[in-house]
């Protein structure tokens, strides 16, 4: 009589609940979207008043090369003969409009060298992630299925070896390795300067080279696009991957110890089936949390593997302006990598909501 009386009660109790996922996300979405606007203006204002401390843009980046007056009428034309505060306002306010200024050795608009490099950089990451994911989640697996075998402690340190390994620290060895000794892929950039060509005449090109060599359907394009990107992304995979690996063998073995898998362990599933059909994929779902994380990661490590590569990407050009002191483009590439990463981890962030309600509270 108990347990008849006890399920209408479980049933009463879960009837409300059911509709607190709907709202339980909307606010969820709401807030961690409310969160990219300080996100942004918190970084944006860093980078700003750091810049600042040096000096003012123009004389960092061409004070050597201009007399007194002619530097005092580029700071006057510029506002920077103003103070900080204003300048900051101003900033400010230009951001808000889409605005991010101009560069002050080529007098670039900021938002063109995004339309113009900001590609680059998306395929490098995007070719990366996919690496770190085929590289992680499968030796994550056999870490964890191998738990506290020789198998699996070597897999735990080639895991932190990947991680503390410096970006460009294994991009030039594996220059060394697969394109000075074998041979077998080139040294950098992102393809061959007469695929470029053809790439950049397509109609309505991309600029995403392998997106733009699958739409000619020629093969030569494709495999020289995709030659040249192994080695930098392998180079930038390798950094996530670790993590990757670390963190699915972690959540596996978690997942194992459950009171649900003892319950299929004690019914006969053999081991194999258990990490198959029960652990697998709840322990796939930290590692979506955490991707938004690693892609802002990876945009950081972008500027060092695009300057060992050649990838002329947005982290080359940021490595470019650094070197030439021009810290309103660097002021500008920021904020607008700030802007990305911001967005790249709110939609992150809804993903993980939709899959695993936990998430939400």
């Amino acid at each position: 009589m108990t347990v008849l009386t006890d399920e209408p009660e479980a049933a009463a109790t879960a009837k409300p609940t059911a509709a607190a996922p709907g709202g339980g996300l909307g606010r969820y979405i709401l807030v961690r979207f409310l969160l990219i606007i300080p996100t942004v203006f918190i970084l944006v204002s860093l980078v700003f008043f750091l810049m600042r401390v040096v000096g003012d843009p123009i004389t960092a980046s061409v004070g050597g090369r201009l007399t007194e007056a002619q530097l005092a009428e580029r700071l006057a034309a510029a506002g920077y003969d103003r103070p900080v505060l204003v300048q900051y306002l101003e900033y400010l306010g230009q951001i808000f409009t889409g605005d991010f200024g101009r560069t002050v050795t080529d007098n670039r608009a900021i938002s063109e060298i995004l339309l113009t490099y900001g590609a680059a950089t998306v395929e490098l990451v995007t070719f990366s992630l996919i690496i770190a994911l085929l590289i992680g989640i499968p030796f994550g697996r056999l870490a964890a299925y191998r738990r506290d075998r020789w198998s699996d402690a070597t897999l735990r340190v080639l895991a932190i070896l990947a991680y503390a390994t410096p970006v460009f620290f294994a991009g030039i060895l594996l220059k060394l390795v697969f394109s000075v000794q074998l041979g077998w892929f080139p040294l950098g950039r992102r393809t061959t300067p007469q695929t470029q060509l053809i790439l950049d005449r397509i109609d309505g090109s991309t600029g995403i080279n392998i997106i733009d060599a699958l739409r000619t359907g020629r093969w030569d394009l494709i495999s020289d696009v995709l030659s040249h990107a192994v080695l930098p992304s392998l180079a930038l995979g390798l950094l996530t991957a670790g993590v990757f690996l670390r963190l699915v063998r972690t959540n596996l073995i978690g997942t194992l110890s459950m009171d649900y898998v003892d319950a299929a362990r004690s019914r006969g599933v053999s081991e194999g089936r258990l990490l198959r059909k029960h652990a697998y994929k709840p322990a796939l779902i930290p590692i979506i949390t955490v991707m938004g994380m690693q892609i802002a990661l990876m945009l950081g490590g972008a500027i060092l593997t695009e300057t060992t590569f050649e990838w002329r990407g947005l982290g080359f050009q940021l490595a470019q302006y650094l070197a030439a002191r021009d810290y309103v483009a660097v002021q500008g590439i920021v904020a607008l990598l700030a802007v990305i990463v911001a967005v790249t981890n709110f939609l992150v962030d809804v993903l993980a909501a939709l899959i695993d309600p936990r998430v939400r509270y």
